[in-house]
Parts: C-alpha cells; structure tokens; sequence
C-alpha cells in the first residue's frame, strides 16, 4: 500500500523545527497532512450535497414543476460562471490575505442557501437560491482547497489534491441517500437538512485549515530545515518563486491546460446534472435506481483518485490526462447509446475512473509550471476559462435533449468534443522540474 498514506518515504513523521502551530504537539504528523484531511471531509459534503445531487434536484423538480430541462440547466450553470466571474478576485484575495476565511465565509452560505432552497416557488427564486449556493460553493471549495495544497505541499502534491479529491468521492456516499430522503421525506426537507448538516459539520473542520506554512513555523513538506533549503529564509525564497499571473498569460501552457480542463468539465457536469434524467426517460429507470449507477460512477472515482494519489507524481501527467480524456469520450457514448445494465456499468467505471484520475492533476499541472508565487490569481484567470466547459456541457446537454425529445444527440456531441481536446495536453511541452520555482 506504499503510497496511499502519508506516512512513506517521502512524507516522514517530523518533529516540529520552529514551533508548533496553535497549540499542536511538538512531535506529530506534519500538520499539512490535518490540514488534507480537513478539506477533504468539506469536500466530501461539498459533493455529496451539490454537485452529485444536483441531478437528483433537477429530476425532482423537472417532474413536479414541469419546468423545461433548459431552464434547470441554467441554474445548474450558475455555480461555474460565478465561480469563473469572481476567479480573478479570489485569486488575488487568496494570494494576498490566504484561503482561510474565504473557506469559512462560504461554509455559512452553502448551507444556508440550502435552507433558503427548501422554500423556494418559483424559477427565479431557483436561481437566486442557487447564486447564494454558488458563492458559498465557489469559496469554500475546489479553488482555494487547491491553493492552501499548493502552498504546504511540493514533492506530494498531486498526493494531497488526490487525497481531498477522494473526499468528494466520498461524498458520492450521500446520493442514494439523498435521493431516498427525497422520495421518503420530499426534496424540500432534504435540503434544508442539508444545509444544516454542512454548517455543523463543515464549520468547525474550516478552522483547522491554516495558510501558510511559514506562517506556522512549518517548512513545505514537513522537510526539516536542512531540506527545506536553510530554514525560513528559503521558505519565503521559495513562496516568492514561479511565474506571475502576467508571466503565466503569456506561455502556452496556461492556455493548453486551461483549454484541456474546460472540455473535460464539458463531459463530467454534463453527466453529473443530466446523468439521473436520463436514465429515468429513456431507460425508464426510477431516480433511485438511476443515483445506484451514479453511485457506481463515484465508486470509480474513488479508485481512479486512489490511482492518482499512487502515481500522480511519479508519471508525465500530460500523458496521463490525454488518457483520461479519450476514457471520459468512450464513457459519455456508452451512457448515449445504453440499452440496459451492462453499457452503464461500462460507462460508470470509466467515466468515474477517468474523472478521479484527471481531476486533482489539473491543479498540479498548474503548480508545476507555474510554481507559488502567483498561483492563486492564475487559477482564478484559468477558471474565466475553463467554466465555458462547466457551463456549457449542462446548457448544451438541456437544449439539445429538449431539441430532440432525448439525450443521445446531446451526449455524442460532448463526448466527441471531449475526446477531440485531448490534443491540448497532447501539444504541453514536458515540465522541466524547477523551471518555475515550484
């Protein structure tokens, strides 16, 4: 099991070298590792509550309220664009004051927006829930999860974005549940119990998370100061190295990975919010059995992130998400063009594999080009970006199923436009380890 943990070769036990953050003991675990754990249990109910349940939503409220598979889309699509708009401003937020208390803001939102959901009438009070959902979700989620990582972690990095990644796996746990709660209890007491769970839970588990190592009296890594490169001097050499945003703009990897994570997201919020409606139309399957292959689907994600945390940072991860890309195509014309159980089984091991595989490098891809210094604001920039793929895959999905009385179309559309992005990986220039100072 060499690699699973962070307890191997290259993430020792260290005894703390300036002091221990906060009243932790002086012998311990390198506290980043706490810091993982915390973020990927927020993660976990993050997922499990929004984003692997919105399609469970989506049907529930497209059969009770008659309301058209574009219009839902739209508020599927509310999340991404907002998330994309205030990127920039995160980023910057986040590289001037530390993810911290953006994390904690939108711990409170996302669950009270799910309270204010259980009340809602009409579409547009929908999307004016789903605005407070989005922020909440876009600030205590997957952009500063991602920078606090980045900043505590070098040599395990794609380890610890794989490790929080599996937390939204994990959250997958909560689909069927949810989608029982909906048939036994209704949709609408399932979201505010929701929203309550997520703020006890989640509340307390934000304020583990710490911005900086230096900050703490820890080194990157948990490296004592004789490999941290003399201690904390090197520790701010280190934070102020790597490209600026403005320096990062001009290469072509930012634009090659940025293109290549947008059409993958095409395929992944596509599937997630259409997935469930789907199978219920023209299969003919009840929610709950459809969240049953959804849940499998998440299953594999679980193991592809388990692969990833193995071997994320031994291999080229330019080939590694060319691979997945061209498994996601396979796995989205499997699910257009299912006639029964087995084509879905196919279709949950390699989308969830893929997705579980490919979704943690994208921020690691980011780091290793671009190292620290800036990485905040370049992942902000990144998302103005990428959130065409998060927006448009559930948008083209709902228009061309309604279009067409059926999501074949629809699905063999994204799924070939996913496939053909592979090429953007494909065309990265091999990272040269440093050339970034990361």
């Amino acid at each position: 099991m060499e690699g699973l943990l962070p307890f191997c070769e290259t993430d020792p036990i260290v005894i703390s070298h300036s002091g221990p953050p906060e009243g932790i003991s002086r012998m311990k675990l390198f506290y980043g590792w706490r810091i993982v754990i915390a973020c990927g249990l927020i993660n976990a109910l993050m997922w499990g509550f929004l984003h692997q349940s919105f399609g469970a939503y989506f049907a529930m409220l497209s059969e009770e309220r008659g309301w058209s598979k574009t219009a839902l889309s739209g508020a599927a699509a509310i999340q991404p664009l907002e998330g994309a708009i205030l990127g920039p401003i995160l980023g910057w937020l986040m590289d001037r004051f530390g993810p911290k208390r953006l994390i904690r803001t939108g711990v409170i939102l996302f669950g009270g927006g799910f309270m204010l959901l259980s009340r809602i009438e009409t579409l547009p009070q929908v999307y004016a829930v789903f605005l407070v959902i989005a922020l909440g979700a876009s600030l205590a989620g997957y952009m500063p999860m991602s920078v606090v990582l980045i900043y505590w972690f070098e040599k395990s990095r794609t380890r610890a974005l794989s490790v929080v990644s599996l937390g939204g796996t994990m959250g997958g746990i909560l689909v069927p549940v949810l989608a029982w709660s909906m048939q036994a209890y209704g949709w609408r007491a399932t979201a505010f119990a929701s929203g309550v769970i997520a703020i006890l839970l989640a509340w307390p588990l934000s304020g583990m998370i710490r911005n900086r190592p230096e900050d703490h009296g820890e080194t990157v890594d948990g490296l004592p100061p004789a490999h941290a490169r003399d201690g904390d001097a090197a520790a701010t050499r280190s934070h102020l190295q790597g490209h600026t945003a403005r320096e990062a703009l001009r290469t072509g990897a930012f634009w090659l990975i940025s293109l290549g994570h947008g059409f993958a997201l095409l395929a992944v919020i596509a599937v997630n919010v259409h997935a469930i409606n789907h199978m219920r139309e023209s299969l003919g399957y009840a929610i709950a059995e459809a969240a049953m292959y959804f849940a499998v689907m998440l299953a594999f994600q679980f193991l592809g992130t388990l692969l990833g945390i193995l071997i994320g940072d031994r291999y080229d991860k330019r080939h590694m998400a060319v691979a997945c890309m061209l498994a996601h195509m396979v796995a989205v014309l499997l699910l257009a063009y299912a006639t029964g159980p087995a084509m879905l089984l196919a279709f949950a091991v390699l989308q969830g594999t893929a997705w579980g595989l490919r979704g943690p490098m994208m921020a690691a891809m980011r780091a290793d080009y671009f190292g620290r210094r800036a990485i905040g604001m370049i992942i902000g920039l990144s998302a103005l970006i990428y959130v065409a793929g998060q927006v448009g895959g559930p948008l083209l999905a709902g228009v061309l199923a309604d279009l067409t009385g059926n999501y074949r179309l629809a699905f063999t559309v994204i799924a070939l436009l996913t496939g053909a992005a592979s090429l953007f990986f494909l065309c990265l220039q091999r990272h040269r380890p440093g050339a970034a100072g990361a």
